[in-house]
């Protein structure tokens, strides 16, 4: 479970995570990107379709997604709020056909977390200072995280491009190391 200053929601869905494969921990954080409809903010068609509930009458674009069965461990809206969908302990199925320094399923060993966005579009703020504040969380659980994050973009380089280059690694992982420094003094 997540705890932060901002307002944090959990989604229990029944489906689409499992359990990751012995019992292994998380070891790698993928940032990814995503907008429903495309380029459109603050619906509950994300919501949606991490629960298997999108309706593909609802718009055009649902109809090409509404078969797939799709899960992240959190969404991080414009605005800084998160949703957890899928406990950290278990394997949500984010990252696909997907390969990290020679390792393929990355799902079996990675942590998945959305940001609320498009490639293009700059992030907002309060998305860098909650994805900085999980990942501290997550590095404290799990330390081996603190030397693999990652893109969607660099696991699945012939099928995706999230977060794209809006999105500003280097700002991200001062904050993740801000933040640990401030926790040790």
């Amino acid at each position: 479970m997540v705890s932060t200053r901002r307002r944090t929601r959990h989604i229990c869905i029944r489906d689409p995570y499992d359990c990751r494969p012995d019992d292994e921990k998380p070891s790698l954080l993928v940032v990814h990107n995503i907008s429903l409809p495309p380029g459109e903010f603050g619906g509950p068609w994300i919501d949606a379709l991490f629960t298997g509930t999108i309706d593909p009458d609802a718009h055009p674009f649902f109809a090409e997604i509404a078969h797939l069965r799709v899960s992240a461990h959190c969404l991080i809206r414009r605005d800084g709020e998160i949703v957890q969908y899928v406990p950290f302990d278990k394997r949500a199925w984010h990252a696909g056909v997907s390969n990290y320094q020679g390792r393929e399923r990355c799902n079996d060993f990675s942590i998945g977390i959305e940001l609320e966005g498009t490639d293009t579009l700059a992030y907002t703020d309060a998305q860098y200072q909650q994805l900085a504040a999980v990942t501290r969380t997550l590095i404290a659980c799990y330390p081996a995280i603190a030397d693999n994050m990652t893109g969607h973009c660099n696991i699945a380089p012939d099928r995706k491009t999230d977060p794209g280059p809006a999105f500003d690694w280097p700002r991200f992982r001062a904050l993740v190391a801000l933040s640990s420094h401030k926790e040790m003094t």
